[in-house]
């Protein structure tokens, strides 16, 4: 497996993919001044080969390198993450240490499910969404694309987040947020638009 992007985010990833028993061959980036990353080759050359995780952090510059690129993405799962069999997670995304995924939730292509995260049954996850560190998601919770979600946020059971939003980290939400939106605090509120 390969990956886009030699970063802290990368270091991690990494780590999650030794756990399942495989090894990263190389990793590519735009930084020349970087060779190596954790001993493993840094390419800055655009010959990308699959199966490939973009391991960047940031929701926007992840889709636009996905949008770019025509290889075969995989997925990245740690050993301690427990994942429900009913539950399924496509192409391009990672879930971290000790996260947990209930029975019958989604989880869209290109996501972060990040460590000690907790998404309960019947959750929708959509693309590029970020659900950050110890993070809680209550059942049947609706994700809109592009979505952060910050670290130790509850969101209460069948809410609506919109869009290319940014959830401040520690939030309670308890009602529905639009599309394209920061909103933070217990409870959560909006404090601007994009």
């Amino acid at each position: 497996m390969n990956l886009f992007g030699a970063s802290g985010h990368a270091k991690v990833i990494i780590d999650i993919i030794r756990s399942q028993g495989k090894s990263v061959d190389f990793l590519y980036d735009d930084n020349e001044n970087l060779n190596d990353l954790l001993g493993i080759p840094v390419l800055h050359n655009r010959m990308i080969s699959s199966p490939l995780i973009i391991s960047i952090g940031d929701n926007f510059i992840r889709k636009k390198i996905s949008e770019s690129l025509t290889v075969e993405y995989d997925i990245a799962t740690h050993t301690s993450a427990i994942i429900s069999n009913l539950a399924t997670i496509e192409r391009g995304s990672v879930v971290m240490q000790g996260a947990v995924i209930q029975s019958c939730s989604k989880i869209g292509k290109h996501c972060i499910i990040n460590t000690g995260a907790t998404i309960d049954h019947d959750c929708n996850i959509e693309d590029y969404v970020h659900i950050s560190p110890n993070t809680t998601l209550c059942g049947n919770v609706f994700i809109g694309e592009g979505t952060h979600i910050g670290a130790g946020s509850v969101i209460i059971p069948n809410i609506r987040i919109g869009k290319w939003c940014v959830i401040g980290a520690g939030s309670v939400v308890t009602k529905d947020i639009p599309d394209n939106v920061v909103a933070v605090g217990n409870p959560c509120k909006v404090i601007r638009h994009f």
